[in-house]
């Protein structure tokens, strides 16, 4: 009888295992739709936009840091060169490239992801161009695909995250090559000696990797290097 009743024990976990890994199955396989469906309406809106600079940047600093202030000021100069502007749509950095591409009175896009901390809409943003996103992957695609240039200013996780997508898509031929500037030696200069002393030094990278962006210290540098750059070569869509 003990016997019987551990197999019949057994059995019901199996088939409640089994249930759940067939509810998991499927769940997965609906989530593809979503994913399609985020993936649809990012491209129909934003094909529409015309040409573009990326500002990425912490969403932590205040509207009274310097490179808040700069961030205004470059998203301003983007605009007045005839781009657009693209952030992540919430506050800190991304607020102030919104604030700038109004002021300069170009175009303002902010791309949102749902977090359970710091991300909010800026009140910066065209109606328009007020974008959702449920997934990070997805919403880099659009940054990538729909920006003719990366300007990166000081930030965590995020930023790194975006700067390091747009350097290896770029060194590994995935898409055209486009300009990337970073914003501020001070802050970036550690990073870049790592870069040199440590990845290159033990021919982890090639040289010529660290010429795919440049670091600059004011808003005129970073918007001139753009131009430079578009002067030369024609703005196309990536990939």
């Amino acid at each position: 009888m003990i016997d019987d009743n551990a197999s019949e024990e057994k059995r019901l976990q199996e088939s409640f295992r089994q249930k759940t890994w067939d509810e998991t199955v499927t769940k997965d396989s609906w989530m593809v739709f979503k994913v399609m469906s985020e993936f649809v309406d990012g491209y129909e809106k934003l094909a529409k936009i015309g040409p573009c600079v990326s500002i990425f940047g912490s969403a932590r600093l205040k509207r009274e840091d310097k490179y808040y202030e700069m961030a205004v000021e470059i998203a301003k100069k983007i605009t007045e060169i005839g781009f657009g502007v693209i952030t992540g749509g919430g506050p800190g950095i991304m607020e102030a490239g919104n604030k700038g591409a109004k002021e300069g009175g170009g175009k303002s896009i902010g791309l949102n992801i749902e977090l359970p901390f710091e991300q909010h809409f800026n009140p910066y943003i065209d109606k328009s161009y007020s974008m959702d996103f449920d997934y990070f992957f997805v919403r880099k695609v659009m940054f990538v695909k729909y920006s003719q240039g990366f300007i990166v200013l000081p930030g965590g996780f995020g930023t790194l995250d975006e700067l390091s997508e747009a350097i290896t898509l770029i060194q590994t031929h995935k898409i055209g090559r486009f300009p990337i500037v970073l914003i501020g030696s001070e802050f970036w200069s550690g990073l870049l000696d790592w870069f040199s002393n440590t990845l290159l030094k033990n021919g982890l990278i090639a040289e010529g990797d660290l010429s795919l962006f440049r670091i600059v210290d004011t808003a005129d540098e970073a918007v001139a290097h753009i131009k430079a750059f578009y002067d030369k070569y024609s703005v196309s869509v990536n990939f």
